[in-house]
């Protein structure tokens, strides 16, 4: 295979079609899904010339630490569904490939667990109705050696995923939640005949009251990064940096929850002006190649989240499989960084980006 769309069709060969919609699926008529991609082919680069790169150094810091890629794994649900080791081989094939892990609060495997993989790891959490499972959740992260925390914003209730809706989609009795007690995680293993059991799960663990004091109670209980996920809108974002976060993911979370939400590479760069150089800058949804990490660059982002490519490795061949997922997506990332004349990441960054030219079909011919 030699591209990402590769692995995600030898992943669709291998997946159970019920697990397949519950990872490739958004919310809705999945407008954003599409949006969101089409946002990202909309978006061209404009490369410079004569600059003398030869051998281009991908690496960065995020965070504070160096990472081989301008790249962390999402926090991604359930990842035993792809593969029997999980969020464990997930995490094996970050620590190989030199970039972050982000430990999935509806992870199948716990975080002590994930940690014996001596990757670099941050913690997902959402907010929920028990605060003493959130604190815990939190200590719990800390002592396994986590070192930020990303706090997912954008879901107050599971989006509407017709997919999972339809398919009665419930986790199989060898696949829960492996950080809530067993009596709350069984709910979203429960068939009902009707509905998805991993939204009823959601609907009574999650807090949809979610608001700007909580990042307060959390900057109190935590010394580690604070990292919110899921923010499109500047004003939003000038409110974070103003709330001391450390970081912001510009996100609509793959397109799986408001369902017509502004594709994010188009919400980039807006959120960057608004914040500046206050907080760092990630971005998600849609990512499917190199070329799309070098877009998210050239438009404000400090790095990206490699989200469904990286379950597709995993599904394929676990730890070796999401590997060579990141060592495509790297080839794919040097050879963009050297056919538009960037040495390193902060070149990119001074890359111009504009609108492609719809004369231009995919044919490249003139329309």
């Amino acid at each position: 295979m030699f591209d990402l769309a590769g692995m995600a069709c030898a992943a669709k060969a291998v997946t159970p079609a019920l697990v397949w919609d519950f990872v490739e699926g958004g919310s809705g008529r999945e407008l954003s899904v599409d949006a969101n991609r089409s946002a990202l082919d909309s978006l061209a680069v404009v490369p410079r010339v004569l600059r003398g790169v030869s051998t281009p150094a991908p690496a960065c810091t995020l965070l504070g630490t160096r990472a081989e890629l301008p790249v962390a794994i999402a926090p991604m649900a359930y990842q035993r569904l792809l593969h029997p080791d999980g969020e464990l081989a997930a995490a094996r094939a970050a620590k190989l490939a030199g970039v972050p892990f982000i430990v999935p609060m509806l992870s199948s495997i716990a975080v002590e667990t994930v940690a014996s993989s001596a990757a670099d790891l941050w913690f997902q959490l959402y907010w929920l109705r028990d605060r003493g499972l959130t604190a815990e959740l939190l200590a719990r992260a800390e002592a396994a050696g986590c070192r930020a925390v990303v706090l997912t914003v954008d879901v107050p209730r599971m989006g509407r995923r017709l997919r999972d809706l339809r398919n009665g989609f419930a986790l199989p009795h060898d696949v829960r939640a492996a950080h809530f007690p067993v009596n709350q995680a069984e709910t979203a293993q429960r068939h009902t005949g009707d509905g998805s059991a991993v939204a009823d799960h959601t609907r009574e663990a999650f807090d949809p009251a979610l608001n700007w004091s909580h990042i307060e109670w959390l900057r109190a209980r935590t010394s580690l990064p604070i990292v919110l996920k899921g923010l499109l809108d500047p004003r939003d974002a000038l409110q974070a940096r103003e709330s001391g976060v450390d970081a912001l993911v510009v996100s609509n979370h793959g397109g799986r929850q408001l369902d017509g939400a502004l594709p994010a590479i188009d919400a980039l760069p807006a959120v960057r002006a608004a914040v500046g150089d206050g907080c760092e800058v990630f971005f998600d949804s849609g990512v499917r190649s190199g070329l799309d990490v070098l877009r998210a660059l050239a438009s404000g982002a400090h790095g990206v989240l490699l989200g469904r490519p990286a379950l597709h490795g995993l599904s394929v061949a676990g730890t070796e499989g999401l590997l060579h997922s990141l060592t495509l997506l790297r080839s794919e990332f040097e050879d963009a960084m050297v056919l538009s004349g960037c040495q390193d990441v902060h070149e990119i960054a001074e890359l111009r980006t504009a609108p492609m030219p719809d004369r231009i079909s995919r044919r490249g011919v003139i329309a």
